[in-house]
């Protein structure tokens, strides 16, 4: 007999939340979102099913990178070709392009399947203040108090 009731992915209701990365630093904020989109802030967190919320993260280009991370953590990429290893600074990335930045270190964080990828595309990520969900009206979440 089974005693641990498991959630049903047609009964979960799937809050919205805005989270501002205005001086949070990285791994920080990452952690955070990744329990958010997982489900695990829930008592109803089930492994094997979407539980999670959607998260808005805006102003992702002030972001703090501690210690000597902007120098000195790369983010590699190959393009398939003999010789085609790209790299680029974390400070390069910040001022190039900060939603990629933010994006990679919470992919990381989550599963690595088709369920990782299903809670990933619940997440928004936006340089600035201004973002398009205003219609779900997000409630906003201190990351502060979550950590």
């Amino acid at each position: 007999m089974r005693t641990t009731p498991l959630a049903k992915s047609s009964e979960i209701e799937r809050k919205w939340y805005i989270v501002d990365a205005t001086d949070v630093s990285l791994g920080r904020l990452s952690t955070a979102v990744a329990t958010i989109l997982r489900g695990k802030n829930k008592p109803q967190y089930t492994p094997n099913v979407d539980t999670g919320d959607n998260v808005i993260i805006i102003n992702a280009s002030k972001i703090k990178l501690t210690g000597k991370k902007a120098t000195d953590k790369f983010y590699y990429h190959h393009s398939s070709w003999r010789g085609g290893l790209k790299s680029v600074s974390y400070g390069e990335l910040l001022a190039e392009n900060p939603v990629k930045m933010v994006e990679i270190s919470v992919k990381g964080m989550l599963p690595h399947n088709t369920l990782g990828h299903k809670q990933f595309m619940k997440m928004h990520v936006y340089a600035c203040e201004d973002h398009k969900q205003e219609a779900q009206q997000p409630e906003k979440l201190d990351i502060n108090k979550l950590i």
